[in-house]
């Protein structure tokens, strides 16, 4: 796979920038507690993130079409690393708030010139392998940075210091070691009616997948900092959920690929449902319990976008992938918006164990909706794809975004 070895540098970059923000991500959530924020403040800056990452998504296609990718890059990771500075400097639920509105901003720009980078840059032979190594990469860099935090404490400056020095360090692979020269992006014209008529349940899916997993990621270390855990057991329960949603991925969507797509939905929010109330009413305090159930609920939890993200693209048209993928994006950016908020002020209010509950609720509803789809849109089969590329599709969203004829509908 010859095509991967000029993009080493834009993945060890990648990496090292994943691994910084989701460090980011769990250390925002510790800090602030130690530092007295309620859960409802700091539920409101996963949503102040999630909002700049939504205005990043809309902003950046014109910024890359402007300066290009490196300096794109550039540009956005300098910002980030002065923002992650700015936390220690000033420690404000305000100024706190107004820097994840930024860093939101920043790496939804990252995000997406990483990966149409990637897909530029890749033959259509290698792409699903190459997208593989980079989940792979972004799923072992956020793991593996979240135990920084019990190596150096989340108290004092060295944590954040090692943060932005992680944002920082990114841009030297991409500045002296990429000599890839990927052209700008054209731009793209979002039509969320369209996207909706294609598949509303993908489009409610994808709000509902944004609601459960944005109060995860945000209020998880809140829940679990609250039942008493250590934190080096704060961050292993974080880890253990996302580890879980990474593997079974790819069984899922080989299920989903033989059988109407819809049922292995239907099946698998029903058992993100059960484990969200075995969290809240059986784990208790007992860390080990708590580990093994947030496992069994990230496996079933985070893959609910992928599936309905490859629900939508079995009915769209051919030509019709970046508009549906890039609409569903928003979509979930929308409900990632107001997940964090409205979770966080049930747990303030009824205590740490509602978060999931609340997620239990959201999946309920969402089962009923997808009960009410079926009857009211016969099932059809799958149309014969490559299983890496229905479950690769989403995580090539921004890139698709940045190209109105993405690459990825040529694998076909």
């Amino acid at each position: 796979m010859s095509s991967i070895r000029p993009l080493i540098p834009l993945l060890v970059a990648a990496g090292i920038l994943l691994g910084g923000n989701g460090l980011q991500g769990t250390l925002i959530a510790l800090r602030g507690a130690q530092e007295g924020f309620s859960p409802a403040v700091i539920g409101f800056m996963g949503t102040a993130y999630f909002g700049g990452f939504l205005l990043g998504c809309l902003a950046i296609t014109a910024i890359m079409k402007s300066v290009g990718h490196v300096r794109s890059f550039s540009a956005l990771a300098a910002i980030a690393s002065a923002g992650t500075l700015m936390l220690i400097l000033v420690i404000d639920p305000v100024m706190w708030s107004l820097i994840r509105f930024a860093t939101g901003f920043c790496f939804a720009g990252l995000f997406t010139i990483m990966e149409s980078w990637l897909n530029s840059g890749v033959r259509n032979e290698d792409r699903a392998r190459v997208l593989a190594i980079y989940r792979m990469v972004d799923i072992g860099a956020v793991t593996g940075s979240q135990f920084l935090i019990p190596i150096f404490g989340a108290d004092g400056f060295t944590i954040f210091a090692i943060m932005s020095i992680m944002i920082t360090v990114s841009l030297v692979p991409v500045s002296l070691g990429d000599r890839s020269n990927p052209a700008p992006p054209e731009n793209v014209k979002l039509d969320l009616g369209r996207a909706w008529r294609i598949s509303p349940l993908a489009a409610i899916g994808c709000i509902a997948v944004g609601v459960t997993n944005s109060a995860f990621r945000t209020l998880s270390p809140v829940y679990a900092e609250q039942i008493g855990m250590s934190v080096t057991d704060v961050v292993t329960f974080v880890s253990v959920g996302i580890i879980g949603g990474a593997m079974i991925q790819y069984p899922l969507g080989y299920l989903s690929d033989r059988r109407d797509r819809r049922m292995v939905l239907l099946a698998t929010t029903g058992c993100a449902m059960v484990a969200a109330l075995a969290l809240a009413f059986l784990a208790g305090s007992n860390p080990l319990a708590n580990f093994i159930i947030v496992f069994v609920f990230g496996s079933f939890a985070m893959p609910l976008y992928s599936l309905s993200a490859a629900h939508a693209n079995d009915r769209a048209d051919k030509g019709e992938f970046v508009l549906v993928n890039a609409a569903l994006m928003l979509f979930y950016s929308f409900g990632a918006i107001g997940g964090p908020l409205i979770a966080s002020t049930v747990m303030q209010r009824l205590g740490p164990s509602w978060l999931f509950v609340f997620s239990a609720v959201v999946y309920a509803v969402f089962i009923l909706i997808i009960v009410y789809r079926m009857g009211a849109r016969p099932g059809v089969p799958a149309r014969s794809r490559s299983r890496f590329i229905a479950l690769l599709r989403t995580s090539t969203v921004f890139a698709r975004l940045a190209r109105r004829n993405g690459d990825g509908d040529k694998v076909e």
